[in-house]
């Protein structure tokens, strides 16, 4: 596995979900709770779980696909 392309993809799945899980949090408190206010630390824990499942499963695929051909 390449360190390059797992970091590169470690870092564009944690911020894409960081972003739009703290937009989700956002919406959530300011429409069942009446206070807008994001959830920073459960969107910085889940963009981090996200981050890696998500490299993980692209370098496994890339892996598949180079050993396959």
């Amino acid at each position: 596995m390449d360190v390059r392309n797992a970091l590169i993809d470690f870092i564009g799945s944690f911020l894409m979900a960081f972003v739009v899980i703290t937009g989700v949090t956002y919406l959530w408190n300011l429409i069942f709770h009446g206070a807008g206010a994001a959830d920073w630390e459960t969107s910085l824990a889940l963009a981090i779980i996200l981050g890696i499942a998500l490299a993980w499963s692209r370098a496994r695929e890339r892996q598949k696909r180079g050993k396959g051909n």
